[in-house]
This record gives structure tokens, sequence and C-alpha cells, in this order.
């Protein structure tokens, strides 16, 4: 048999248990004694049972009475403690932000960012998938993380994006090889050199590829990888020399390669993405907010946050 009694009606009969006077239990639920009497009235004929001993003088509580408060405090105890998770996830302060980016941007762009959110949000979760560009977007496009961080998402123009940095390109060479005794390296001195490029489906491949056609260049023979590691491998081994971005060169400092800025400098815009008409949580709005309004310590000079 179920029993019909709702929050009100149980904080009623606990607050009365506990003091022993309408006029007391009242004041401490803030609310009217006539109020307060038709809860207690209420719940009494839904339960069937006398709860409380009347007289113009005095509550007493029934055995009834005890047996119903001490169980409406431990739901009364769980219910607040879940309504205060429930406020905790709205006001953004638990819950699990998803961020998708490329594995650069998630080793060396991001972390900064994150330490500042955990240190304002210690109780929230962030859960980093980083992949290719492609990857990345048909994430938010599918819903499946709260939005992303990209480089070269011009292409992306189903997605809103925000521009929230920049990040020139250097030129990865051997220590030994004849460039590196430059400050600089000209994209024109690219011309006939052993290159060692990135699979199509890299964001860098896109930026070195279309400046190479723009200014005319054509590398010598050509060696393809698709991950910055084997990138860094091949050129260590001095079969040809690359360009990669800035953000990218830590992820490279095992090879013990030198880098020179390329000139003319190119820069690849970092933007967070993010699925129109798609509400955040308070914790995604929170981490948005951060990386919109706070410059990057891994910006590099020629980009500005």
């Amino acid at each position: 048999m179920g029993i019909n009694l709702g929050i009100t009606h149980l904080r009623a009969v606990v607050a009365l248990a506990d003091h022993a006077s309408f006029t007391t239990a009242a004041t401490a639920l803030q609310i009217s004694q006539p109020n307060l009497s038709r809860a207690i009235a209420e719940a009494e004929r839904r339960l069937g049972t006398r709860l409380f001993e009347r007289t113009t003088r005095s509550v007493r509580v029934t055995g009834d009475g005890r047996e119903v408060a001490a169980r409406a405090r431990r739901v009364l105890l769980e219910f607040d403690d879940g309504l205060a998770e429930i406020g905790r996830f709205v006001f953004g302060e638990r819950g699990t932000v998803t961020v998708a980016c490329l594995p650069s941007i998630a080793a060396t762009f991001l972390p900064p960012f994150i330490v500042r959110f955990r240190a304002a949000y210690p109780d929230v979760a962030v859960d980093i998938r980083d992949g290719l560009r492609d990857d990345v977007l048909n994430a938010v496009r599918h819903g499946a993380v709260d939005f992303a961080v990209v480089a070269a998402a011009g292409g992306a123009t189903d997605l809103d994006r925000s521009q929230i940095g920049s990040d020139s390109f250097v030129c990865a060479l051997p220590p030994g090889h004849a460039l590196a005794q430059r400050e600089t390296v000209d994209w024109s001195d690219l011309n006939g050199q052993p290159f060692i490029a990135f699979g199509p489906e890299s964001s860098i491949s896109t930026y070195v590829t279309s400046t190479l056609e723009r200014i005319g260049v054509t590398p010598g023979p050509t060696i393809q990888a698709h991950n910055v590691g084997a990138v860094a491998g091949l050129v260590a081994a001095g079969l040809g020399i690359t360009a990669v971005p800035e953000l990218v060169v830590p992820m490279m400092s095992f090879a013990g390669l030198v880098h020179r800025p390329l000139v003319p400098s190119v820069s690849r815009e970092i933007a967070v993405v993010t699925l129109p008409g798609r509400s955040p949580s308070a914790s995604a709005r929170a981490f948005l907010a951060l990386l919109t309004a706070v410059p990057s310590p891994t910006t590099t000079a020629a980009g500005t946050m």
C-alpha cells in the first residue's frame, strides 16, 4: 500500500517532533502556525494514525510519531544531500567537461588552462579526447563532447568557432644541417630540400601544403608520416627537414632537433569550436569562459589571445 506523503509533510513532522511546540516549529520552518497545523493534520490523515497528542498547553509525540519522525529524518537527509548535489552540478561545481582537441593542443596548449580550471572547480572532472582534426570536429557535431579546441577549423562552416590564439610555424632540422646555422629560415629555402611531411588528414599538412604552393616552393624527395613522433625521428635521422607549429616543438624534444622561425611568418588559428544551438552545462560554460578570456602562457609571440 502506497503512502502519499510529500517533503513538506515530512519536514513538518520532524520539526514538531524536535521542538514540541507549534509556534517554535513553525518559526524554524519559516511558515505560519496554521500552515504547520494543516501539514501535520494532513500527514496524520494520510497515514491513518495520530503522530502527536495536543493539549491547550503542550504537544507530545506519540510512539508512531517517534518512528515516523526518525524515518523522515533519514529521508530528508538523503533528499537534501541529493538536492545539494543537483545544485552543485547546475552551478558548475560538479560534473564532467569533455573536450576534443588535436594532440599538440592537448599536450601543450590546454594544460595551463586545465590547471586554472581545476583550481577554481576542483570537483569537476575534465575528459580530454585527442585525435585528428576531422575526428575532433565530428565529435562536436555528434554531441559526444562539450566543445573542441582545434587548428584550421575554417572549413567547418556548420559549427561555431571563436579564435583564442595562433601558432607560428618553424623549421625543424638536425643540428648539423646547413640551415641550422641561420637565425631564421625562409620558406623558399625549403625548395628542393628532402622533406618530412605530415599526412593529409593532419591540420599541419593543410597549412604547410597551401603555403608552399602559394609561394611556389617544391620540396625535394618527400617522406610522409602520420604523427609527431615519427616525423621527429625521421628528421633526426637526416632523412629530411620539416615545418611544424611551435606548439608541436615540445613534443619533438626527444629527437634533439634545432628549430628556426620560418619567414615570412605563417600562423595557424587556434579556435574553440561548438555546436550551434547546444546549451553547454554550467561547468562547460565556466571552462569556455576561461579559454576565451585568459591569455594562454603557451601562445606564441606571433599570435595574441
